[in-house]
């Protein structure tokens, strides 16, 4: 699997680790870089890549995880869940077939932060599921299809 990752300047020794991680575990990881203090520009161009399908998922870490999460959520086909638990790390793709996680580097400490992205790389989407519905209808209104 191909993985963006990328993160703010604050956030550089998290997305590093994780970066490397994500090597570490047999996939490509596609460093984004950490430099721009505008978060949101990293965002976005992860969320493109992964929209477009140049990149098979996405890791995005900030402070609290939470702007990433909204700015990568602005790009269509970019679906973004800032996770704090394994539970959530794993329902974010079995669940609700997340392409993208964020993560707070000032909320998260390094140790649960790489048990968070290996939950979440080890599982794929069950179209299948109870919530395959629910997804679809977010799928369908981001298409244009209304209330």
């Amino acid at each position: 699997m191909k993985v963006a990752v990328g993160c703010d300047p604050n956030a550089m020794e998290l997305k590093n680790i994780l970066r490397d991680l994500v090597g570490s575990l047999g996939h490509e990881a596609v460093d984004y870089g950490s430099e721009d203090p505008i978060y949101a520009n990293t965002a976005f161009r992860v969320a493109e890549d992964v929209a477009k399908g140049v990149c098979d998922r996405g890791i995005l870490v900030c402070g609290t995880g939470i702007g990433m999460s909204i700015a990568a959520n602005k790009v269509k086909g970019a679906y973004a869940a800032c996770i704090n638990d394994v539970y959530q790390a794993q329902r974010s793709c079995l669940s609700n077939n997340a392409n993208i996680i964020t993560l707070g580097s000032q909320v998260t400490g390094p140790e649960l932060a790489k048990c968070l992205v290996q939950a979440y790389l080890e599982l794929t989407y069950d179209p299948n599921s109870r919530s395959a519905p629910k997804v679809e209808r977010i799928e369908k209104y981001e298409q244009g299809e209304g209330l």
